[in-house]
């Protein structure tokens, strides 16, 4: 089985994208992260969740998780507060990161690899380098278990 035949539609993001919006399609989807495209639609970054959750939160109490009780606003509150205004763009790492994307025709074992290698959740599928589909560490799952 090639990556093609795994990839699943799945919505994408610009990097100009309102980052609030960016993540209520997050939240309402339960997606475990974006694919983010830059301005010709080429995939450019994956936004995981995870990234989004560790930008809601202060650095201080990343630093020292027992400070977090002493937070007394809501996280609705925070997500409203934190992300207002900011682009997705803004909740990229500084440091520009390796894409998770694989070819059209990679095997099962190199989207697991490159999946592996990223520890990311998600892989961009492309096709002569443009966005064909995404193929989710669920999905690649649900597959590898399938019975043959």
């Amino acid at each position: 089985m090639h990556a093609e035949q795994m990839a699943e539609e799945f919505p994408v993001v610009d990097l100009d994208a309102n980052a609030l919006d960016a993540a209520r399609l997050l939240a309402s989807h339960r997606m475990p992260g974006l694919v983010v495209t830059d301005k010709t639609g080429k995939p450019y970054s994956i936004l995981p969740a995870s990234q989004v959750v560790k930008f809601l939160v202060p650095s201080y109490v990343q630093d020292d998780p027992s400070l977090a009780g002493v937070l007394n606003e809501s996280m609705a509150d925070r997500v409203a507060d934190k992300l207002g205004g900011k682009t997705v763009r803004d909740l990229l790492p500084e440091e520009p990161q390796e894409l998770p994307a694989v070819n059209h025709d990679d095997t099962i074992v190199e989207v697991a690899a490159m999946m592996a290698r990223l520890r990311c959740p998600l892989t961009a599928v492309l096709h002569d380098d443009q966005l064909i589909g995404v193929i989710t560490a669920s999905r690649l799952l649900e597959l590898a278990l399938a019975p043959h």
